[in-house]
Protein backbone atom coordinates (compact mmCIF):
# COMPACT_ATOMS: atom_id res chain seq x y z
CA UNK A 1 0.00 0.00 0.00
CA UNK A 2 1.10 3.66 -0.78
CA UNK A 3 2.47 5.64 1.84
CA UNK A 4 -0.40 8.20 3.40
CA UNK A 5 0.83 11.90 3.77
CA UNK A 6 -1.51 14.42 5.64
CA UNK A 7 -0.35 18.25 4.01
CA UNK A 8 -1.54 21.04 6.26
CA UNK A 9 -1.15 24.07 5.10
CA UNK A 10 -2.93 27.54 4.33
CA UNK A 11 -1.06 28.37 1.47
CA UNK A 12 -2.75 26.70 -1.76
CA UNK A 13 0.25 27.13 -3.72
CA UNK A 14 2.61 25.30 -1.77
CA UNK A 15 -0.20 22.13 -0.90
CA UNK A 16 -0.58 22.04 -4.64
CA UNK A 17 3.26 21.79 -5.13
CA UNK A 18 3.74 18.91 -2.37
CA UNK A 19 0.90 16.77 -3.70
CA UNK A 20 2.15 17.10 -7.22
CA UNK A 21 5.59 16.11 -6.06
CA UNK A 22 4.95 13.48 -3.39
CA UNK A 23 2.30 11.43 -5.64
CA UNK A 24 4.94 11.73 -8.45
CA UNK A 25 7.04 9.86 -5.79
CA UNK A 26 3.95 7.50 -5.14
CA UNK A 27 3.19 8.39 -2.36
CA UNK A 28 -0.97 9.06 -1.60
CA UNK A 29 -1.74 12.98 -0.46
CA UNK A 30 -4.37 13.78 1.39
CA UNK A 31 -4.08 18.09 1.75
CA UNK A 32 -5.83 20.25 4.39
CA UNK A 33 -5.97 24.21 4.19
CA UNK A 34 -6.60 24.87 7.88
CA UNK A 35 -5.43 23.50 11.46
CA UNK A 36 -8.85 22.55 11.86
CA UNK A 37 -9.48 20.45 9.12
CA UNK A 38 -6.21 18.57 9.28
CA UNK A 39 -6.96 17.41 12.62
CA UNK A 40 -10.70 16.37 10.98
CA UNK A 41 -9.15 14.18 8.70
CA UNK A 42 -6.18 12.96 10.88
CA UNK A 43 -8.89 11.73 12.80
CA UNK A 44 -10.96 9.85 10.33
CA UNK A 45 -8.03 8.42 8.27
CA UNK A 46 -4.60 8.05 10.36
CA UNK A 47 -1.78 8.67 7.77
CA UNK A 48 1.24 7.48 7.99
CA UNK A 49 3.07 10.74 8.13
CA UNK A 50 2.02 14.77 8.42
CA UNK A 51 3.66 17.65 6.59
CA UNK A 52 2.50 20.58 9.23
CA UNK A 53 2.67 24.64 8.38
CA UNK A 54 3.78 26.12 11.86
CA UNK A 55 1.87 29.80 10.73
CA UNK A 56 -1.86 28.92 9.89
CA UNK A 57 -4.66 31.32 10.88
CA UNK A 58 -7.28 29.98 13.44
CA UNK A 59 -5.99 26.81 14.95
CA UNK A 60 -1.98 27.10 14.27
CA UNK A 61 0.54 24.75 13.74
CA UNK A 62 2.16 24.08 16.85
CA UNK A 63 -1.16 23.33 18.03
CA UNK A 64 -2.10 20.91 16.06
CA UNK A 65 0.64 19.27 16.53
CA UNK A 66 0.31 19.14 20.10
CA UNK A 67 -2.92 17.51 19.40
CA UNK A 68 -1.88 15.08 17.27
CA UNK A 69 1.22 14.11 19.00
CA UNK A 70 -1.23 13.35 21.94
CA UNK A 71 -3.76 11.36 20.22
CA UNK A 72 -0.61 9.08 18.93
CA UNK A 73 3.09 9.32 19.92
CA UNK A 74 4.26 7.38 17.18
CA UNK A 75 3.23 9.04 14.37
CA UNK A 76 5.94 11.04 12.29
CA UNK A 77 5.24 15.13 12.37
CA UNK A 78 7.52 17.17 9.77
CA UNK A 79 6.92 20.88 10.32
CA UNK A 80 7.29 23.79 7.73
CA UNK A 81 8.23 26.99 8.91
CA UNK A 82 9.49 30.18 7.70
CA UNK A 83 11.37 31.36 10.71
CA UNK A 84 14.80 30.43 11.05
CA UNK A 85 15.73 31.44 14.45
CA UNK A 86 16.78 28.97 16.92
CA UNK A 87 13.93 30.08 19.80
CA UNK A 88 11.26 29.22 16.93
CA UNK A 89 12.28 26.14 15.76
CA UNK A 90 12.55 24.71 19.11
CA UNK A 91 9.29 25.35 20.56
CA UNK A 92 8.43 23.68 17.01
CA UNK A 93 10.29 20.01 18.54
CA UNK A 94 8.88 20.91 21.64
CA UNK A 95 5.03 20.60 20.92
CA UNK A 96 5.93 16.79 19.65
CA UNK A 97 7.90 17.57 15.85
CA UNK A 98 10.03 15.34 14.58
CA UNK A 99 12.00 17.32 12.24
CA UNK A 100 11.32 20.64 10.66
CA UNK A 101 12.54 22.36 7.36
CA UNK A 102 12.56 26.06 7.13
CA UNK A 103 11.40 27.49 4.42
CA UNK A 104 12.08 28.07 1.25
CA UNK A 105 13.81 24.68 0.29
CA UNK A 106 14.32 22.83 -2.42
CA UNK A 107 11.68 19.69 -3.22
CA UNK A 108 14.98 17.22 -2.61
CA UNK A 109 16.10 18.68 1.05
CA UNK A 110 12.11 17.95 2.18
CA UNK A 111 11.88 14.61 0.52
CA UNK A 112 15.14 13.61 2.02
CA UNK A 113 13.59 14.31 5.48
CA UNK A 114 10.36 12.85 5.07
CA UNK A 115 12.30 9.46 3.87
CA UNK A 116 14.61 9.56 6.75
CA UNK A 117 11.60 10.19 9.16
CA UNK A 118 9.47 6.80 7.76
CA UNK A 119 12.61 4.55 7.32
CA UNK A 120 12.46 5.25 11.19
CA UNK A 121 9.16 3.99 11.66
CA UNK A 122 10.15 0.47 10.00
CA UNK A 123 10.10 -2.09 12.08
CA UNK A 124 13.28 -4.71 12.37
CA UNK A 125 13.79 -7.68 13.52
CA UNK A 126 12.66 -7.86 17.46
CA UNK A 127 15.71 -7.63 20.12
CA UNK A 128 15.60 -6.38 23.80
CA UNK A 129 17.80 -4.55 25.24
CA UNK A 130 18.64 -4.50 28.94
CA UNK A 131 20.63 -1.81 30.78
CA UNK A 132 20.91 -1.19 34.68
CA UNK A 133 16.80 -1.10 35.19
CA UNK A 134 15.74 0.17 31.45
CA UNK A 135 14.63 -2.46 29.33
CA UNK A 136 13.82 -1.65 25.42
CA UNK A 137 11.93 -4.01 22.91
CA UNK A 138 12.05 -2.96 19.33
CA UNK A 139 9.87 -5.39 18.80
CA UNK A 140 7.00 -3.55 20.20
CA UNK A 141 8.79 -0.02 20.34
CA UNK A 142 8.15 0.35 24.09
CA UNK A 143 10.30 0.97 27.01
CA UNK A 144 10.27 0.05 30.67
CA UNK A 145 11.81 1.05 33.54
CA UNK A 146 11.52 -0.78 36.42
CA UNK A 147 7.78 -1.73 36.26
CA UNK A 148 7.11 1.62 35.04
CA UNK A 149 6.10 1.41 30.97
CA UNK A 150 7.65 4.59 29.52
CA UNK A 151 5.71 6.28 26.18
CA UNK A 152 7.93 7.02 23.57
CA UNK A 153 7.54 9.02 20.41
CA UNK A 154 9.64 7.71 17.12
CA UNK A 155 12.22 9.98 17.49
CA UNK A 156 12.63 9.18 20.97
CA UNK A 157 12.90 5.68 20.60
CA UNK A 158 15.25 5.69 17.96
CA UNK A 159 17.57 8.19 20.31
CA UNK A 160 16.99 5.83 23.26
CA UNK A 161 17.85 2.44 20.61
CA UNK A 162 21.33 4.68 19.79
CA UNK A 163 22.23 4.75 23.57
CA UNK A 164 21.30 0.83 24.26
CA UNK A 165 22.94 -0.41 21.45
CA UNK A 166 26.26 1.05 22.18
CA UNK A 167 26.37 1.39 26.26
CA UNK A 168 29.25 2.51 28.44
CA UNK A 169 30.02 4.46 24.63
CA UNK A 170 30.69 8.34 24.18
CA UNK A 171 28.69 9.03 21.43
CA UNK A 172 28.90 12.76 19.45
CA UNK A 173 25.89 15.18 18.46
CA UNK A 174 27.55 14.16 14.85
CA UNK A 175 26.85 10.43 15.38
CA UNK A 176 23.87 10.94 17.22
CA UNK A 177 22.54 13.14 14.39
CA UNK A 178 23.66 11.16 11.67
CA UNK A 179 22.18 7.88 13.10
CA UNK A 180 18.74 8.80 14.18
CA UNK A 181 17.96 11.80 11.64
CA UNK A 182 19.87 10.39 8.83
CA UNK A 183 21.68 13.99 7.47
CA UNK A 184 23.76 16.46 7.95
CA UNK A 185 22.62 19.41 10.34
CA UNK A 186 25.67 21.57 9.74
CA UNK A 187 26.20 22.09 13.50
CA UNK A 188 22.78 22.50 14.49
CA UNK A 189 22.18 20.53 17.37
CA UNK A 190 19.14 22.22 19.12
CA UNK A 191 17.06 19.08 17.71
CA UNK A 192 19.46 16.74 19.76
CA UNK A 193 19.52 18.86 22.58
CA UNK A 194 15.84 19.10 22.54
CA UNK A 195 15.25 15.39 22.27
CA UNK A 196 18.18 14.43 25.24
CA UNK A 197 15.95 16.36 27.87
CA UNK A 198 12.63 14.74 26.70
CA UNK A 199 14.45 11.48 27.19
CA UNK A 200 15.82 11.95 30.17
CA UNK A 201 12.49 13.44 31.82
CA UNK A 202 10.46 10.44 30.71
CA UNK A 203 13.19 7.78 31.99
CA UNK A 204 13.57 9.88 35.34
CA UNK A 205 9.70 10.59 35.73
CA UNK A 206 9.46 8.29 39.09
CA UNK A 207 12.50 9.90 40.70
CA UNK A 208 15.20 7.62 38.71
CA UNK A 209 19.00 8.42 38.61
CA UNK A 210 20.12 9.60 35.55
CA UNK A 211 21.48 6.81 33.12
CA UNK A 212 22.19 9.30 29.90
CA UNK A 213 24.64 11.57 31.13
CA UNK A 214 26.48 14.76 29.08
CA UNK A 215 30.12 14.30 28.24
CA UNK A 216 31.40 17.93 27.84
CA UNK A 217 32.80 18.60 24.44
CA UNK A 218 32.40 15.22 23.32
CA UNK A 219 28.91 14.06 23.97
CA UNK A 220 26.54 11.61 25.65
CA UNK A 221 27.18 8.47 27.34
CA UNK A 222 25.01 5.71 28.34
CA UNK A 223 26.42 4.49 31.90
CA UNK A 224 25.26 3.45 35.44
CA UNK A 225 24.30 5.62 37.90
CA UNK A 226 27.08 6.51 40.72
CA UNK A 227 26.47 6.93 44.48
CA UNK A 228 25.37 10.58 45.36
CA UNK A 229 26.27 11.81 41.63
CA UNK A 230 24.67 14.86 41.17
CA UNK A 231 22.53 15.06 37.39
CA UNK A 232 24.48 16.88 34.86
Amino acid sequence: MKTRVLVIDDDPAMTSLLKRGLSYESYRVTTAASGKEGLELARENPPDLVILDVMMPGIDGLEVCRRLRAADSSLPILTLTARDGTADQVLGLETGADDYVVKPFTFEVLLARIRALLRRTEHQGAEIFKFADLVLDTGTHTARRGGREIDLTTTEYDLLTQFMQNPRQVLSKEQLLNKVWGYDFEGNYNILEVYVRYLRSKLESGGEARLIHTVRGAGYLLREPREGEVMD
